[in-house]
């Protein structure tokens, strides 16, 4: 009888080791958000949206989970050219919490969010504040894109949507676009390819500096690569009030001078 207990009592125990669940994996989690306006805390979010992408086991990132989104009552009227853009209403998020009593909830899955990512994410951080997301890194699409997908006509979240046809990506899922969820789904197959280019410590570089523009936005050499232009025209970039293009310039001005590049580069050369 001792030994059909001890018996017992072992193949229980393998039972219970080998049915453990899997530990979840690190995910960057995407964030969108649909507002009252661009500047808080005169606006407020009205709906926030949200898709994870994790690391797999064969070391790819793919999306992972169903995603959400949340209408959040932002303590004002809706202006109505905002309205005109998400098309959520006062009526709609009369009885919606609000943000702070769900931000964290949304924003901080710790512990197994390495980033948060947003396109253009500079406008989502000015909402989600480091006491929401406790100072998490953040991972800007729209920079990382403009760094691996120098050919892209433009660099929206939509356009790079239509123009680089990511895989799995389902047409109606990604609908309406200005609508939380939606955008957010859209984005993480950025992200996810991003995430398959180059490493989190990298995009997360990229993200922190300003834009590195392809193309030259206005002027007698609008649409050029910067290596194409004058040195005489760059100088005058260089002292741009747009900091993006003043990165630009300084960085191509530096590759002319033996130091770093912008334009075209090899994938070895984005990866260093």
């Amino acid at each position: 009888m001792v030994v059909f207990a001890r018996l017992n009592a072992h193949l229980s125990f393998v039972s219970t080791f080998t049915t453990r669940p899997r530990p979840q994996p690190q995910i960057v989690r995407v964030i969108d958000l649909e507002t009252t306006g661009s500047a808080p805390p005169a606006h407020a979010v009205c709906e926030v949206g949200w898709q994870d992408v994790a690391l797999g086991e064969d070391g790819r990132w793919e999306l992972y989970g169903e995603g959400g989104n949340i209408l959040v009552n932002p303590g004002r009227l809706m202006p109505p050219v905002t309205q005109a853009i998400h098309h959520i209403r006062d009526e709609d998020v009369a009885d919606a919490p609000y943000w702070h009593d769900v931000a964290r909830q949304v924003l901080d899955p710790y512990p197994r969010r390495v980033a948060l990512a947003a396109h253009r994410a500079a406008f989502e951080e000015q909402f989600c504040t480091p006491a929401f997301t406790r100072n998490a890194d953040w991972i800007c699409t729209w920079k990382c894109a403009l760094r691996l997908w120098p050919d892209s006509p433009s660099f929206s979240n939509q356009v790079l949507r239509y123009w680089r046809k990511p895989y799995g990506l389902e047409h109606e899922r990604g609908l309406p676009a200005h609508r939380a969820f939606p955008d957010a789904y859209v984005t993480a197959h950025h992200v996810r390819d991003q995430l398959n280019e180059a490493s989190v410590a990298q995009l997360v570089e990229w993200s922190n500096e300003p834009g590195l523009l392809p193309r030259v936005r206005y002027g007698p050499d609008r649409g050029k690569e910067w290596r194409e232009i004058e040195e005489e025209s760059l100088v005058k970039f260089m002292t741009d009030r747009d900091p993006d293009i003043r990165f630009t310039a300084e960085t191509e001005m530096a590759r002319r001078r033996g130091g770093g590049h912008v334009g075209r580069a090899t994938a070895q050369e984005l990866l260093l």
